[in-house]
């Protein structure tokens, strides 16, 4: 028997909200990586207009505040393309070691559009928080949690 809900287990740390993102960079709230263990965004993609590119990258920092001008080794997508990629989701992992090991303390993921619009949102699940419950590191834009 489970005794402990994912909702107990997983907080919503950053977020790009649903949008129809024209060409430029959009980045996601700065997240600290003293207080979760691995961090879990999800990028979405839907319709993405003819000739458009989605691509998504981690970058790093040591301060909340930061520029976050270094990416996070090997936590960048392969940009996703119109026509193929269309309505699909890619999963970047981070661990607390993997940012630590480069120095940075927070870190933030930045969603670009490249030539024409896409429809695009990233979500980011913390998990192996460093205390309970995780509701106390999820973003206020979490209005409910149904369990």
């Amino acid at each position: 028997m489970y005794t402990e809900r994912l909702s107990e287990q997983l907080a919503v740390v950053s977020r790009i909200d649903p949008d129809a993102y024209g060409p430029g960079a959009t980045h996601g709230d700065a997240i600290n990586m003293e207080n979760v263990r691995r961090v879990l965004f999800i990028v979405q993609v839907g319709d993405m207009e003819a000739g458009s590119t989605v691509s998504f990258v981690v970058n790093g920092d040591t301060a909340a505040d930061g520029a976050f001008a270094n990416p996070v080794t090997g936590k960048a997508i392969t940009p996703l393309e119109a026509g193929v990629d269309d309505n699909s989701q890619v999963l970047v992992e981070v661990t607390a070691e993997e940012a630590k090991a480069q120095g940075f303390t927070f870190i933030r993921g930045t969603l670009t559009v490249a030539d024409a619009a896409s429809d695009a949102s990233v979500v980011a699940l913390g998990g192996y928080l460093r205390y309970g419950p995780a509701a106390a590191y999820g973003l206020d834009s979490v209005i409910e949690i149904v369990d």
